[in-house]
């Protein structure tokens, strides 16, 4: 766990990045009673300015529009009900983006407010939409400022403080690198007021994390914490994008490559940005169970899912939505984007596509779920 040679010399690839994203969140961006603290908005922004002077492309992701609505409306603390958390998104939104138009206009740099959900990339008419929107922001020399579309958002609203939009973002953008900021300096083998607790300073592998405690996610002002920091550096790093993980306060020297915080090194490589959003960012509206052939062709041999393959159909869902594939005990082997509606499906169980096409037609001469459509789930 200790930082090698080789793992410094990584790091210094920071300073040449063509492209990076950056997440910060809610605690660091905001006072203890909610309110957006200018001081370190500004901090931030001037080393981002730093690396857009240098030449490096930069994505911000910013958590906070939830805590900067908290002390207009008069919340004293983060709402647990969805109805008023998309209140204090929709007030605080607002704010947040004119404290960065601001910040960045100091430097002659402008901005481009970004609002995601996980289906604006899971469906293959909105990513290519999100990803075309952010390239020709990045190619304007505009800022993009992303954050979840939270003032609409229902079980998206709850989805990790933003971590893990981020490390889907950085694929989405093809990121060089993914700096992850909060109010610890580094991810530490146990809690760090704790006696003995040690900085990890690099994370090679799963393995380097085996018997850390990650604790419990989440300040008073964010929703996030380790787990979720851990979780979007997993998704970043086996997406082939290393992942620093530091404190805000840190920001500068991070993004020089210096041996602050803890480094996650790339693991896998790229795939299609809308598979990793399947198997991260979406939530199945319906379950298909798979007799043993049909989970052996999708699983073993990374076939479509045809009709003939299915034994029982659950849940309520329209075609394009994502499903879970099960085999016949439940255990979850994949996820998909149905072809299907699921009042449709019942009446094509085990049926071969060429009798379905010679007696409904040849538009059930279809996958249920298509192979380019569809990503393993472990």
């Amino acid at each position: 766990m200790s930082g090698s040679a080789a793992s410094l010399r990584a790091r210094a690839d920071l300073r040449t990045a063509g492209r990076i994203v950056v997440k910060v969140g809610s605690s660091s961006l905001t006072t203890s009673e909610g309110k957006v603290d200018d001081e370190r908005v500004l901090a931030l922004v001037d080393a981002l300015a730093v690396r857009r002077a240098a030449g490096t492309e930069v994505v911000l992701v910013s958590s906070g529009a939830i805590a900067a609505g908290l002390d207009p409306l008069g919340l004293p603390r983060r709402p647990r009900d969805l109805a008023t958390q998309q209140a204090a998104a929709s007030v605080g939104q607002g704010l947040l983006v004119a404290r960065y138009t601001a910040a960045f206009g100091r430097h002659g740099i402008g901005v481009g407010q970004v609002l995601l959900t996980a289906e604006d990339v899971i469906r293959r008419t909105h990513y290519v939409n999100a990803r075309r929107t952010l390239y020709r922001l990045l190619q304007l020399g505009v800022v993009p400022v992303v954050n979840e579309n939270d003032t609409v958002a229902t079980d998206e609203i709850r989805f990790g403080d933003n971590d893990r939009l981020a490390a889907l973002v950085a694929h989405l953008v093809h990121a060089d690198a993914l700096v992850l900021l909060t109010d610890v300096d580094g991810l530490y083998d146990r809690a760090p007021s704790k006696p003995g607790a040690r900085r990890i300073d690099v994370v090679a592998g799963p393995q380097d994390l085996a018997g850390v405690s990650l604790g419990t996610p989440g300040s008073r002002i964010g929703t996030g914490g380790m787990v979720t920091k851990v979780e979007a550096a997993s998704i970043a790093t086996t997406a082939g994008i290393a992942t620093v993980l530091t404190s805000a306060a840190q920001v500068a020297p991070a993004l020089e490559g210096q041996d602050v915080g803890t480094w996650f090194a790339p693991t896998g490589s790229r795939r299609a940005s809308r598979l990793l959003w399947l198997a991260h960012a979406s939530l199945a509206r319906g379950r298909l169970v798979l007799d043993d052939g049909a989970v052996a062709a999708v699983v073993e041999r990374r076939m479509s899912l045809l009709p003939a393959g299915l034994v029982s159909v659950e849940g309520q869902f329209d075609a394009g939505d994502p499903v879970d594939l099960c085999d016949q005990k439940g255990h979850v082997v994949a996820r998909g984007l149905v072809n299907y509606g699921a009042g449709e499906l019942p009446g094509l169980l085990g049926r071969s596509t060429h009798e379905l096409a010679a007696e409904l037609g040849p538009a059930y001469e279809r996958e249920v779920v298509h192979r380019d459509d569809l990503v393993l789930l472990h």
